[in-house]
């Protein structure tokens, strides 16, 4: 599978967010990456169901949500009618991580499972059967424009190693700090999906920025 590019809207111009929507529906972006915070589970706040609706009724790419908030349950059936085809969860989230990752699958959309950069690995091995995509955070999440956490290549080498010998077809995600600088190298540790927020919405070619990313390979 080529690999996919789903820039993290967090990053751009809400001022001006049907252009910078446009400008991802013209890009080729595969997804657009939308982080919903709720100022609990992580120290900020993004946006919610009005933005979210506002976005589906003009976005064009799969809405690809990542859900930064406790008790994400509440809302499974809410996120599906307000247009996510992709939803992912953290494990820090969900006590009950496998009702809430079947509930997801139920309604029709992908699961993925978040683990923050401290989680060990190992907390996944038996969730790969039941999950499409597993989304790892290489900055502590709540905030854009972090540094990359170096050791992040060597989680993603071990993940996509413990994702092979599962035997399950489960697609690894990267958030944080991503650029034209580490994405090749992040490529090859096995990511199949980048997020990318900053080093697209504020370059000087937005679009070239993601044909840049998606190129790479």
């Amino acid at each position: 599978m080529d690999h996919l590019v789903s820039p993290s809207l967090l990053a751009a111009d809400f001022g001006r967010l049907d252009k910078e929507i446009a400008m991802v529906n013209r890009s080729a972006a595969d997804w657009l990456h939308l982080d919903i915070m709720d100022g609990v589970f992580v120290p900020n706040i993004s946006f919610g169901f009005p933005v979210l609706k506002y976005v589906n009724l003009l976005s064009e790419k799969p809405l690809d949500i990542h859900l930064m908030i406790v008790d994400p349950d509440r809302y499974i059936e809410r996120f599906r009618d307000s247009g996510a085809s992709i939803l992912t969860v953290h494990y820090e989230a969900c006590p009950h991580l496998n009702r809430t990752v079947n509930e997801i699958r139920r309604l029709g959309m992908k699961a993925g499972v978040s683990l923050n950069p401290h989680t060990p690995l190992s907390v996944l091995e038996w969730v790969f059967p039941y999950i499409d995509m597993v989304l790892i955070m290489t900055v502590n999440p709540g905030y854009g424009g972090q540094e990359f956490i170096g050791n992040s290549f060597a989680r993603i080498r071990a993940l996509r190693k413990m994702i092979n010998e599962s035997g399950n077809d489960v697609m690894i995600q990267v958030d944080g700090g991503v650029d034209t600088t580490n994405a090749k190298k992040l490529l090859d540790s096995g990511v199949d999906v980048l997020v990318a927020g900053t080093s697209v919405f504020e370059s000087d070619d937005p679009e070239g920025t993601i044909r840049k990313l998606k190129e790479l390979g």
